[in-house]
């Protein structure tokens, strides 16, 4: 497997892109760019004289915690997510695929311009209703579309999410310094490290995340898989996608709206507004497990709180987690 990175020589990448027949032997680079800030893979922004377009490529490791191993097949989870969803209602909010090299794990995508990712919410402390209303459609759209029977389990993927969502956030000694992060944190955390109870609980939306279900999800609906083009949303990031529940997607989500506003009543919000059959004890479950491990867990939010804001939302998850 060839990386391609930053470090990669124009002259190679070129190379490359030739190759594979996604660009002619007449156009030249211009300028090689990082587009954003992306956890699992490498993602390049290729400028040439009149396009560009977006190279993203998996590895065997998770590129923003390389000691993380990850399975590299995941852009195939994405490359099919975004293959089976090609429907007029959903093409809209997603980029287009330009080219696939299974073999260099490598995906290239329709460059969505001065995008950025909705991680904004967590410092404006609200959501407009036109937004959560986008939402909610492409979530639902999504959840409707018939699995086929060839979309793949993405195991692996889900048992890298599953210790990180479920199990070591949980633990009492897990090797992340949370007062690194926040003083006082770290000991704030031990009484949910501690709650057997409400652990057990968690360990079994654990193993319900992962067995087989019926429903399309996303599997990691959040602000940084939404971008936002002036008034226009896009949906992007699929690679933990799987044939799954649809109260995971819509937890996930509720969660994220949580921790932006401190308001609760997303909870009912999302569930009233969800264009499908879900059960809202369930969102509620694993919305309350999401808050927990994004506060006390490895994957940070950029979530500026107090302390005490921290354990208002910690309280209120575990709450939810019991109801």
């Amino acid at each position: 497997m060839n990386y391609l990175d930053n470090n990669t020589s124009t002259t190679t990448l070129q190379s490359y892109l030739v190759a594979k027949g996604w660009i002619t032997s007449d156009e030249r680079i211009l300028a090689v760019e990082k587009p954003g800030e992306g956890n699992m893979n490498v993602v390049l922004r290729i400028i040439l004289d009149e396009r560009s377009f977006i190279l993203k490529q998996s590895r065997p490791f998770v590129q923003k915690y390389q000691q993380i191993e990850a399975p590299v097949d995941r852009i195939a989870v994405e490359h099919q997510f975004y293959n089976v969803l090609q429907n007029e209602a959903l093409a809209a909010h997603l980029p287009k695929i330009l080219g696939y090299d299974e073999e260099e794990h490598v995906l290239l995508l329709q460059d969505l311009g001065d995008c950025e990712d909705m991680s904004y919410l967590y410092s404006d402390r609200s959501i407009a209703p036109v937004i959560l209303e986008q939402l909610m459609s492409a979530i639902g759209h999504i959840h409707r579309t018939k699995v086929p029977k060839d979309f793949p389990q993405n195991l692996e993927m889900r048992r890298l999410n599953h210790q990180h969502i479920f199990v070591l956030p949980f633990l009492t000694d897990n090797g992340f310094q949370l007062n690194d992060i926040q003083e006082g944190l770290q000991e704030l955390s031990m009484g949910y490290k501690q709650d057997e109870h409400l652990k057990s609980i968690i360990g079994e939306i654990g193993e319900k995340y992962l067995s087989s279900g019926d429903t399309l999800l996303h599997g990691d609906y959040y602000p940084g898989s939404w971008m936002t083009a002036e008034d226009h949303l896009y949906i992007i990031d699929p690679e933990f996608g799987f044939s799954g529940f649809a109260e995971f997607d819509l937890g996930v989500m509720t969660a994220h709206c949580i921790m932006a506003t401190a308001d609760e009543r997303y909870i009912d919000l999302i569930f009233e507004s969800y264009e499908g059959k879900a059960e809202k004890t369930l969102i509620a479950k694993v919305a309350g497990i999401e808050i927990m491990r994004r506060i006390i867990g490895l994957a940070q939010l950029p979530l500026e709180r107090t302390l005490d804001e921290k354990q208002y939302l910690l309280t209120l998850a575990r709450k939810m987690v019991l109801s």
